[in-house]
């Protein structure tokens, strides 16, 4: 896969603190590492570095987070907030 395919992908969490969590990744550092952020607890300002075997990548994407971040603009905690709890509804692993 694509690393800029990466970028705005929901993620969910399987191992560590924030276990079974759903995140946005707003980045990838490397085949082994990505940045994921929630909004709330993650924030854009200091998001997570989280090795990709410990999460499960899902089929949803968030398109706006992820034009954003590949356009170099400002992306707000809010924004990914609203996506993660509208997505709450049908959650799926």
């Amino acid at each position: 896969m694509d690393d800029n395919n990466y970028i705005g992908r929901v993620v969910y969490s399987k191992q560590g603190r924030d276990a079974e969590k759903y995140f946005v990744v707003l980045g990838v550092i490397n085949k082994e590492y990505v940045y994921i952020a929630d909004g709330s607890l993650r924030t854009v300002e200091k998001p997570k570095k989280k090795k990709v075997k410990h999460l499960i990548f899902t089929d949803r994407v968030a398109e706006e987070i992820r034009d954003l971040v590949l356009n170099g603009q400002m992306i707000s905690n809010s924004k990914i907030k609203r996506f993660l709890q509208s997505e709450d509804n049908d959650k799926e692993v």
